[in-house]
């Protein structure tokens, strides 16, 4: 299968690159610097800079858009949502205009999104029958879906894949807690009852493998562990996992301070938000529980 992905250098696309290599696929990467993607991805696949250097008779059997600028990476400042906006809705509509212009159109655009789609204002569990939210998250899971729908009607499959908080070694949330906990700084974040909807990079990996190339899935997909856990729940279990008591609470006024609105909607609010159309269809996950998807990152990293 030849397969078109943009975002391949990040902390999913790397891993997934590897992995499509491995099972026999040829790869086409949109990549920003040709140097440095070389060095991340190797000679495996192909580069390009930029989707014009590609001709309407290119044939392409799918297409991942994964490019995005990392939500939770800085404080939420008006520049830095225009270019978490512009990042995905820039990149995707160049996917699009290919798409448009290709002679064979791709049998798929499997596309990445958020669970921030649902907003962060509700107590209980949600599916993907359930409506939007509301907040800067939601408008941006919302506008980028919007954007990407429009393969469809050009007879395109389109899966959009909303994931939760991928949790990996390298990378991530765990990249930017790992520190703190090392120190003895570790702690819950407000009063420690919200919602943390996760998945482990491994399932997430395989989950946009699976709907690859089972050709009959279509439409929204919650890329999120079964069992989402609270605030206090992760915070206990990665403190017992790293043999470090984690009590540094800290408070919501602590962190509205140190990162604004993106604090208040990613970090002292949740949800709970459950992968049913995975699970209806029979989809396995390796990391279901929390306790096992922390121990793997850590003995990946030699931390446990």
């Amino acid at each position: 299968m030849r397969i078109l992905m943009t975002g391949g250098t990040g902390f999913i696309g790397q891993v997934l690159v590897r992995e499509l290599l491995a099972a026999g696929h040829s790869l086409t990467i949109l990549v920003r610097d040709y140097a440095a993607a070389r060095v991340k991805l190797g000679a495996g696949p192909e580069l390009v800079r930029n989707l014009d250097e590609l001709g309407q008779d290119e044939h392409f059997d799918a297409v991942i858009n994964l490019a995005g600028e990392g939500i939770a990476a800085k404080r939420w400042t008006a520049a830095r949502k225009k270019v978490l906006m512009n990042s995905r809705l820039d990149t995707t509509r160049e996917v699009i205009q290919l798409l448009q212009r290709l002679d064979h159109k791709p049998e798929c655009l499997i596309n990445a999104s958020a669970v921030g789609y649902y907003g962060t204002e509700r107590d209980r569990p949600l599916t993907e029958r359930d409506s939007g939210g509301s907040g800067f998250s939601h408008e941006l899971c919302k506008r980028w879906e919007d954007e990407a729908r429009k393969a469809e009607s050009l007879g395109v499959r389109v899966c959009l894949m909303r994931f939760g908080v991928v949790l990996g070694a390298g990378g991530g949330m765990l990249a930017r807690l790992l520190p703190f906990y090392r120190f003895w700084l570790g702690g819950r974040l407000g009063h420690g009852e919200q919602m943390l909807s996760w998945i482990h990079r491994t399932d997430l990996i395989n989950a946009l493998q699976w709907v690859l190339q089972d050709h009959e899935q279509t439409g929204v997909f919650n890329v999120t562990a079964p069992h989402p856990v609270s605030n206090r729940k992760f915070n206990d279990t990665l403190s017992d996992l790293l043999r470090r008591p984690a009590v540094f609470h800290q408070p919501p006024a602590m962190v509205l301070l140190m990162f604004g609105e993106m604090g208040d909607q990613l970090l002292l609010k949740g949800q709970q938000v459950l992968p049913a159309r995975l699970e209806h269809a029979g989809f396995t996950f390796q990391y279901p529980e929390i306790h096992g998807a922390l121990q793997a990152c850590l003995c990946d990293l030699g931390l446990n």
